[in-house]
């Protein structure tokens, strides 16, 4: 029996006898139909509009040219925005039950069904349009209504009929009011979905714009690629950046008010194949937890947490992948250590959160303030707590050991997968075994997990596969999954909280590191004397507290 793609690729091949060669070469090479189809539009095999006319004979599906069709602006209530971003799909009208919405691939039955049972109607009929012409309705059509609207489609975006430009006219697009509405709609939309970056990113045919809410990427728009100059140019303007520099990375900032808050916003710019890519890093310093009882740490971890703080010298570790929160996690340390009598000292690469109290260094290796030699200089400085962004190599991992045995109180970071492989890494680095032992009062590791959205989550009965897998550590019949909803934006979470396992350091543990002992041998002792759980465990035991789901605790951990 035929697959569907081998139906169409036949009358492809009949509608285009003359690449019949070219054609089955790219069946070959592109296995998924959506690959294949934008192969063929990107070889100039065939149009678009060209494909969507087979397809529309094929399948007895109508064509709908969107350039002859207006899109109520109330449509946008039929669907929310999240599903129409990510399928790609366009609402374009009701009558009765029956919802109608444009699509370019029909060929993918998986997201058709999903869409058929996400969304409350008793049947969804589809008509066949151009991608492009979704997705500039789309932007049209959600575009908030407190938001600067434009006159016409035509003003949505700026055209320019050369490719390239010069400087002075480079500067003058950037400042007109198309482009700064459209920088702006991006920003505010940006802070209105929670989002802790914004992606700007050229690709070979546009310019996608992406926002990460909750750890996790989610499309918006995608801007014409004409326009990329233009934007970039923008973004490059209000971050104080050199805009005749193409060639490398730049970073840079800049501030906006929100909602009455002053948001900061550190913007870093990378040349890529298409371009450069600017990503948009959310500061919101008000949102800053102040002390760790606000992180969502559970009672046992934050508990032992709390007990090394009150150690008075010594070195505390905070070990996990980049966008685990350990920087979160180091600033809440000190903002509930920062008292007039404390002299606090942070050296970080950047600085991400200006605090008042408290002295802060940004390095800058070009000029050789790297962190060895900010450490050097701040143990001048009689401080009493000293916070090192990330310990990178040996030097400053000396520095810091030797500090700390002084009487110094030190923070850090450790890229490791787990609060024991700190241990190893320092030794590995070259610290020997006995000065590791006798700094070190603490080493932790934490992932970021999103949080089941309150007003949608539902409950469910656990298989007994999953039971049998995790044993004990899943002592319950029942849980709770995503679903998804308005709230949510059709994700199913809302808002992140912290997985945290902590290894508390005394006496046998330190004889072991000594000894050299393994990572399995020391989370043995750890788990039998000193309340030790892996991050596994405490996100198994918020999963029982319906604060998450078991997929997204395997997801991280």
């Amino acid at each position: 029996m035929e697959s569907l793609k081998e139906k169409i690729r036949k009358r492809i091949i009949e509608y285009k006898k003359e690449k019949k060669e070219k054609i089955e070469e790219l069946d070959k090479e592109f296995s998924n139909f959506y690959e294949f189809r934008n192969k063929l539009i990107e070889e100039n095999i065939l149009s678009e509009e060209e494909l969507l006319l087979i397809l529309s004979q094929e399948y007895k599906i109508p064509y709908l040219d969107l350039d002859k069709y207006r899109v109520p602006k109330e449509n946008k209530n039929l669907l929310p925005q999240e599903l129409a971003f990510r399928y790609k799909v366009l609402p374009v009208s009701k009558i009765g039950k029956i919802l109608t919405l444009a699509t370019a691939n029909p060929l993918d039955v998986i997201t058709l069904d999903d869409l058929k049972l996400s969304l409350p109607f008793e049947k969804i009929d589809f008509v066949l349009t151009e991608e492009r012409k979704i997705l500039k309705v789309l932007n049209h059509l959600y575009t908030p209504e407190n938001t600067p609207q434009f006159s016409s489609s035509e003003d949505v975006l700026l055209e320019s009929s050369k490719e390239e430009v010069d400087l002075e006219t480079l500067v003058k697009e950037s400042r007109l009011p198309p482009i700064v509405r459209v920088v702006d709609l991006i920003i505010y939309e940006g802070l209105r979905r929670r989002s802790s970056d914004i992606h700007i990113e050229p690709t070979e045919k546009n310019l996608a714009v992406r926002y990460r809410i909750d750890g996790v990427l989610h499309p918006f728009l995608s801007l014409p690629q004409k326009n990329q100059s233009a934007i970039i140019a923008r973004l490059k303007v209000m971050s104080s950046l050199d805009i005749t520099e193409f060639r490398l990375p730049q970073d840079g900032r800049f501030k906006v008010k929100f909602e009455g808050k002053e948001i900061d916003f550190r913007v870093s710019s990378l040349p890529t194949q298409f371009g450069e890519k600017i990503v948009l890093r959310v500061l919101d310093k008000e949102s800053l937890s102040y002390g760790l009882k606000n992180l969502g740490f559970s009672e046992i971890p934050l508990r032992l947490f709390e007990k090394a703080l009150s150690a008075p010298f010594g070195i505390i570790l905070v070990t996990g992948p980049t966008g685990s929160g350990k920087s979160t996690t180091l600033y809440s340390i000190i903002a509930q250590l920062n008292k007039p009598d404390k002299n606090i000292i942070t050296i970080e690469d950047p600085v991400e959160y200006q605090l008042e109290g408290i002295t802060q260094i940004q390095v800058n290796p070009e000029i050789g303030l790297t962190f060895a030699s900010s450490l050097k200089s701040v143990l001048r400085q009689s401080p009493d707590i000293i916070m090192v962004g990330e310990i990178r190599d040996r030097e400053t991992a000396d520095i810091a050991i030797k500090a700390s045995l002084t009487g110094e109180f030190i923070f850090s970071t450790l890229h490791t997968n787990n609060s024991v492989g700190a241990i190893t890494r320092l030794v590995d680095m070259g610290i020997e075994p006995f000065l590791v032992a006798s700094s070190l009062v603490a080493t932790t590791a934490q992932r970021l997990v999103r949080k089941l959205c309150p007003q949608c989550k539902i409950e469910y009965q656990v298989p007994k596969s999953l039971q049998e897998r995790f044993g004990i550590l899943l002592d319950t019949q029942r849980l709770f999954r995503a679903q998804g909803c308005k709230h949510c934006h059709h994700t199913g979470y809302y808002g992140r909280t912290a997985l945290l396992e902590v290894l508390l350091i005394d006496e046998k543990i330190r004889e072991m590191i000594i000894k050299r002992a393994s990572e399995e041998e020391i989370i043995r002792y750890a788990r039998e004397f000193k309340e030790f759980s892996s991050l596994r465990e405490d996100g198994l035991k918020k999963c029982k507290e319906a604060i998450t789901s078991l997929e997204e605790v395997l997801r991280v951990a």
